[in-house]
Protein backbone atom coordinates (compact mmCIF):
# COMPACT_ATOMS: atom_id res chain seq x y z
CA UNK A 1 0.00 0.00 0.00
CA UNK A 2 1.09 3.38 -0.84
CA UNK A 3 -0.64 6.79 0.69
CA UNK A 4 -0.32 9.92 -1.14
CA UNK A 5 -1.22 12.85 1.32
CA UNK A 6 -1.90 16.55 -0.10
CA UNK A 7 -3.55 19.81 1.03
CA UNK A 8 -1.64 21.07 3.38
CA UNK A 9 0.11 24.70 3.12
CA UNK A 10 -0.48 27.84 4.85
CA UNK A 11 -3.60 29.97 6.25
CA UNK A 12 -4.62 32.59 8.38
CA UNK A 13 -6.29 31.64 11.67
CA UNK A 14 -9.83 31.08 10.90
CA UNK A 15 -9.56 29.58 8.05
CA UNK A 16 -9.73 26.53 6.34
CA UNK A 17 -7.81 23.84 4.46
CA UNK A 18 -8.83 20.29 3.31
CA UNK A 19 -6.24 17.39 3.69
CA UNK A 20 -6.63 14.18 1.17
CA UNK A 21 -5.31 10.92 1.71
CA UNK A 22 -5.27 8.81 -1.47
CA UNK A 23 -4.03 5.08 -1.27
CA UNK A 24 -2.86 2.48 -4.01
CA UNK A 25 -1.46 -0.68 -4.12
CA UNK A 26 -2.95 -3.72 -2.01
CA UNK A 27 -5.86 -1.11 -0.84
CA UNK A 28 -7.93 -4.26 -0.26
CA UNK A 29 -5.63 -4.94 2.97
CA UNK A 30 -6.81 -2.01 4.33
CA UNK A 31 -8.64 -2.08 7.63
CA UNK A 32 -9.10 1.42 8.42
CA UNK A 33 -7.94 5.02 8.10
CA UNK A 34 -7.29 8.08 9.97
CA UNK A 35 -5.40 11.29 10.58
CA UNK A 36 -2.86 11.91 12.90
CA UNK A 37 0.03 15.23 13.44
CA UNK A 38 2.88 15.93 15.18
CA UNK A 39 3.78 18.82 17.04
CA UNK A 40 7.64 19.88 16.97
CA UNK A 41 9.42 17.84 19.28
CA UNK A 42 6.21 16.15 20.52
CA UNK A 43 4.87 12.63 19.49
CA UNK A 44 2.11 11.86 16.60
CA UNK A 45 -0.87 11.93 18.01
CA UNK A 46 -4.27 11.27 16.76
CA UNK A 47 -6.63 13.88 14.81
CA UNK A 48 -8.97 12.02 13.66
CA UNK A 49 -9.90 7.61 13.04
CA UNK A 50 -12.25 5.28 13.37
CA UNK A 51 -13.57 3.92 16.83
CA UNK A 52 -14.20 0.18 17.25
CA UNK A 53 -18.16 0.98 16.03
CA UNK A 54 -17.17 2.70 12.89
CA UNK A 55 -17.94 5.87 14.03
CA UNK A 56 -15.05 8.81 14.15
CA UNK A 57 -13.16 9.62 16.70
CA UNK A 58 -12.06 13.48 17.44
CA UNK A 59 -8.73 14.62 19.43
CA UNK A 60 -10.87 16.92 21.61
CA UNK A 61 -8.85 20.04 20.50
CA UNK A 62 -10.57 19.78 17.23
CA UNK A 63 -14.33 18.53 17.70
CA UNK A 64 -16.09 20.34 16.01
CA UNK A 65 -14.03 22.60 14.03
CA UNK A 66 -12.33 18.73 11.84
CA UNK A 67 -14.44 16.43 9.98
CA UNK A 68 -12.67 13.24 8.37
CA UNK A 69 -14.21 11.05 6.25
CA UNK A 70 -13.78 8.35 3.99
CA UNK A 71 -14.30 7.56 0.36
CA UNK A 72 -13.89 3.71 -0.07
CA UNK A 73 -14.28 3.66 -3.92
CA UNK A 74 -11.73 5.94 -4.83
CA UNK A 75 -9.43 4.82 -1.45
CA UNK A 76 -8.96 8.07 -0.04
CA UNK A 77 -9.63 10.17 3.40
CA UNK A 78 -10.33 13.51 3.67
CA UNK A 79 -9.90 15.90 6.62
CA UNK A 80 -11.76 19.25 6.18
CA UNK A 81 -10.31 21.68 8.83
CA UNK A 82 -12.18 24.49 9.66
CA UNK A 83 -11.92 27.63 12.01
CA UNK A 84 -7.96 27.27 11.87
CA UNK A 85 -6.18 28.09 14.46
CA UNK A 86 -1.95 29.02 15.89
CA UNK A 87 -2.27 25.36 17.65
CA UNK A 88 -3.19 23.92 14.81
CA UNK A 89 0.21 24.07 13.51
CA UNK A 90 1.67 20.64 12.60
CA UNK A 91 2.76 18.09 10.37
CA UNK A 92 -0.64 15.90 9.12
CA UNK A 93 0.06 12.31 8.43
CA UNK A 94 -2.41 9.87 6.75
CA UNK A 95 -1.93 6.48 8.81
CA UNK A 96 -3.81 2.99 7.83
CA UNK A 97 -3.94 0.21 9.88
CA UNK A 98 -3.45 -3.18 7.70
CA UNK A 99 -4.43 -6.76 8.02
CA UNK A 100 -0.93 -7.78 6.48
CA UNK A 101 2.42 -7.00 7.61
CA UNK A 102 3.40 -4.03 8.57
CA UNK A 103 0.59 -3.67 9.84
CA UNK A 104 0.48 -0.12 10.55
CA UNK A 105 1.51 2.65 7.29
CA UNK A 106 1.92 6.03 7.71
CA UNK A 107 1.66 9.18 4.57
CA UNK A 108 4.63 10.88 3.68
CA UNK A 109 3.35 13.97 6.11
CA UNK A 110 1.74 17.65 5.29
CA UNK A 111 2.52 20.85 6.60
CA UNK A 112 -0.20 22.72 8.02
CA UNK A 113 0.08 25.96 9.44
CA UNK A 114 -2.05 28.44 10.72
CA UNK A 115 -0.65 31.98 11.31
CA UNK A 116 -2.11 34.31 13.74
Amino acid sequence: VQLQASGGGLVQAGGSLRLSCTASGSVSTIEDMGWYRRFPGKNRELVAAPSDDGTMRYENSVKGRFTASRDIAKNTLSLQMDSLKPEDTAVYYCGVRLSVAPYTLWGQGTLVTVSS
